[in-house]
């Protein structure tokens, strides 16, 4: 064979091996957009597919949950995840944003409130309602079904409650006595937070008046609620406390100093409404127990945030007594919840 015969040869043979790879390469090219074009599909495992290979593992509670949002159907079986030392001070959720944080509260006491539940009145020691005998301001508590407390507030123009003194003719503010409303507490369980509503059933609105961090029941997975603190609505009752120093009572069969365990209000749970994992009985709303330093009590507000108490809903001192002056003489509900965002609240919001 001749020198021009061979190089004839061996040229035909190299172009032949880049046009087959160049073929092989164009094939692998019209495949891939194909493949990656695949939908993804679940299965019921919650396992995700691609193709009719092997399924990819996906942890889809991680997935629902990466950023941190507690899904409302938990019911707190998240209780594994509460539980940790990570989440001890409550569930923040991403979509914490998104949820109301007001604090209008002192639009409550103001003089002249713009809040249509109140009215503001001046104070007169002769008033005909107590045939001719001079009327104090727990009298004028009774009149006008307001808490004394309020009644204080309201003078003093600050969250002072023990400071009683009032002249002739000085004005203050006092719930409305011909104007239908009620109170609305909603508490979400894994957020630790309470919000604070008055409902008004004539105009069918609703109006925040505040936004609240709570302390509540000691996780358990074998509640329907994953706490102590039991899901529903519930009516508060009447029978509200005030404990001070020194004053003692029974619990759990002995006897105990109250400010110690209840702080210094107690509003209990009065009836199951609707909804309710639990009965009514032996539930309340109270402030965090007291300590002691040096033989004097002093507030501790460590559980605010947690999930430590019996199953009642805490408060700090200084909101428990806030929420005790405007709450508690008159009707009233508290409404536990697994996610604020999924509940049913009345009418629109004002």
């Amino acid at each position: 064979m001749t020198l021009q015969r061979i190089f004839f040869v061996v040229t035909i043979v190299l172009f032949g091996a880049i046009g087959v790879g160049a073929l092989v390469k164009r094939q692998k090219k019209e495949v891939q957009p194909e493949a990656l074009g695949q939908p993804l599909t679940k299965t019921s495992q919650g396992q995700v597919k691609v193709f009719e290979g092997e399924p990819i593992e996906v942890d889809l509670k991680k997935l629902n949950n990466s950023k941190n949002v507690l899904p409302a159907s938990s019911t707190l079986a998240a209780s594994q995840t509460l539980t940790s030392q990570k989440t001890k001070t409550s569930v923040a959720a991403a979509s914490t944003d998104l949820l109301p944080d007001v604090d209008r509260i002192e639009l409550l006491f103001q003089k002249n409130s713009p809040l249509p539940i109140c009215e503001t009145i001046r104070y007169k020691a002769r008033v005909p309602w107590k045939f001719g005998k001079p009327a104090w301001l727990v009298d004028y508590a009774t009149h006008y079904n307001t808490p004394v407390d309020f009644i204080v507030r309201s003078i003093n123009g600050r969250p002072d409650y023990t400071t009683r003194t009032i002249n002739d003719g000085q004005e203050f503010t006092v719930l409305r006595n011909d104007k239908e409303f009620y109170f609305l507490l909603v508490i979400d369980l894994p957020r630790c937070k309470m919000w604070f509503y008055y409902v008004d059933p004539e105009e069918q609105e609703r109006y925040l008046l505040k936004t609240y961090r709570v302390g509540l029941g000691r996780l358990d997975a074998e509640r329907s609620s994953g706490s102590l603190t039991p899901l529903g609505q519930y009516k508060l009752g009447s029978r509200v406390a005030v404990f001070k120093p020194k004053m003692m009572g029974m619990h759990k069969n002995k006897r105990v100093e109250l400010m110690r365990v209840f702080g210094t209000r107690w509003i209990p749970f009065e009836s199951e409404v609707e909804g309710c994992t639990e009965r009514a009985k032996g539930y309340g709303m109270h402030g965090t127990p007291y300590g002691e330093e040096q033989g004097v009590l002093v507030r501790n507000d460590e559980s605010i945030g947690r999930y430590e108490s019996d199953g009642c809903i805490r408060l700090s001192s200084q909101d428990i007594e806030e929420l005790f002056a405007v709450i508690s003489t008159r009707e009233s509900y508290v409404l536990i919840v697994n996610d604020f965002m999924q509940a049913k609240l009345p009418f629109k919001e004002k």
